[in-house]
């Protein structure tokens, strides 16, 4: 099993153990947005620290010969919503909301 399918499992039962996820293109912060594409040091200037960090792992790139970190970052709960947001490389790749427990 390569990393890349664990990483894919992993999420999958992610999202089927939350019931209430919503994937999302943009997060505000304050007055700021920040959108899917964006690099990290944009999203650290425009939201600060996030609550949580995790490593989650590495994959490969489509086209080329290239490994790459994944990375989320959790933010909240605001209104009792966490705001987890997935890196891969330096660019932000997913945005997911769901209630906290």
């Amino acid at each position: 099993m390569t990393m890349k399918t664990l990483i894919k499992g992993l999420l999958i039962l992610m999202l089927i153990g939350s019931p209430l996820v919503a994937l999302a293109e943009t997060l505000r912060c304050g007055s700021q947005l920040v959108s899917i594409g964006d690099r990290r040091f944009e999203v650290l200037q425009k939201c600060g620290e996030p609550a949580y960090r995790d490593l989650v792992g590495y994959s490969l790139s489509k086209n080329e010969r290239r490994e790459y970190s994944v990375e989320e970052w959790v933010y909240g709960p605001d209104n009792g919503m966490l705001s987890i947001l997935t890196f891969e490389g330096n660019r932000l790749s997913q945005i997911e909301r769901q209630r906290s427990r």
